[in-house]
């Protein structure tokens, strides 16, 4: 999930105290008479995979302890029943639909979202670390001292698949892939079907974040992406980088006007608000559809900025189409 750069670091420094991997899968939504996706074949144990953008990892043996510098790498871990040696997203991890109370026992790793303690990454003895592209990059020659690094980067939900599978790979859990990319790509043709059945194509739906300030999660980011499945996603990156290719302002916002609105509220404090109770007074802001007839939906950031992975889609699925079809 990029950011434009000055809510990023909001953003991802709340995404840092998050994450998840091991307990009992959750069922994926069922629509009646939908037909299931086409059977997913489990992938073969090696030591080496190149990913989707064409980074190459080799191993020397099976990775027993994998550090977790990013969402993705805690879902697909709790996909394949695997827990992770320390994270960087507690709350993400101690969800009940991923490791719930046993995620307490997973260390979190000190320090800021891209600046993690290197120390104390060091201290688990990691056989393989994974962090996030254009986040972590710095931190490449302290870590790989010791360990090796993997970043990797998600757009598209097929990219998520793809990291499910090479994680499946390394780690030796094929048969684990196949059944959580099979119950992902069920649940995601039901939330197709039920959008083709309940009118959501011509919904206009917006996913948004805000902390200090606000973005959306355009329809070339992971979370819009996925959200295009189902709705009507009018929100291109306005380019330039991270200061204005999410940086939408409520008028332009309204000049779209979304029929459901999903929020992202990233507060620190006793005293900070969310986006809806910063907005409530705005005049434009209320002038939204959404926000007019009750459909501007607060949901839970750490799950939908966080969670890159498989469990996470389809759980943003679930919720979403759940909440459109109230």
């Amino acid at each position: 999930m990029t950011r434009h750069r000055n809510a990023l670091t909001a953003l991802l420094v709340a995404a840092a105290v998050l994450t998840g991997c091991g307990s009992s899968d959750p069922a994926p939504a069922s629509t009646p008479d939908v037909p299931s996706a086409p059977p997913v074949e489990p992938v073969a144990h090696r030591l080496s995979v190149t990913d989707v953008r064409g980074t190459t990892v080799t191993l020397k043996a099976k990775p027993e302890r994998i550090v977790c510098l990013t969402g993705l790498c805690d879902d697909a871990l709790v996909e394949l029943g695997l827990t992770p040696t320390a994270t960087t997203t507690p709350k993400l991890i101690g969800r009940p639909d991923y490791l719930g109370a046993a995620g307490a026992a997973v260390p979190a790793l000190p320090g800021t979202f891209g600046n993690e303690d290197v120390a104390s990454i060091a201290a688990t003895r990691a056989d393989l670390v994974i962090g996030l592209a254009g986040v972590h990059d710095q931190l490449r020659p302290a870590i790989e001292k010791f360990a090796p690094l993997w970043l990797v980067s998600v757009k598209t939900y097929e990219d998520s698949v793809r990291y499910l599978r090479d994680i499946a790979t390394l780690t030796d859990r094929g048969a684990q892939q196949a059944s959580a990319e099979q119950k992902f790509r069920d649940r995601l043709a039901a939330a197709r079907a039920t959008a083709d059945q309940r009118g959501l194509r011509k919904t206009t739906a917006l996913a948004m974040y805000g902390g200090t300030s606000i973005g959306v999660n355009t329809s070339d980011d992971l979370l819009g992406h996925l959200l295009a499945q189902v709705f009507d996603y009018p929100w291109p990156s306005k380019g330039g980088g991270f200061d204005t290719a999410q940086a939408y302002s409520v008028e332009e916002i309204l000049t779209r006007d979304p029929d459901i609105v999903f929020i992202q509220s990233f507060t620190f404090g006793p005293d900070a608000r969310t986006v809806t109770a910063q907005y409530a007074e705005n005049p434009v802001w209320k002038r939204i559809t959404a926000v007019r007839e009750g459909r501007a939906h607060e949901v839970p950031s750490e799950l939908w900025a966080s969670g890159r992975g498989t469990r996470a889609l389809g759980l943003i699925l679930d919720e979403a189409v759940a909440k459109a079809t109230a």
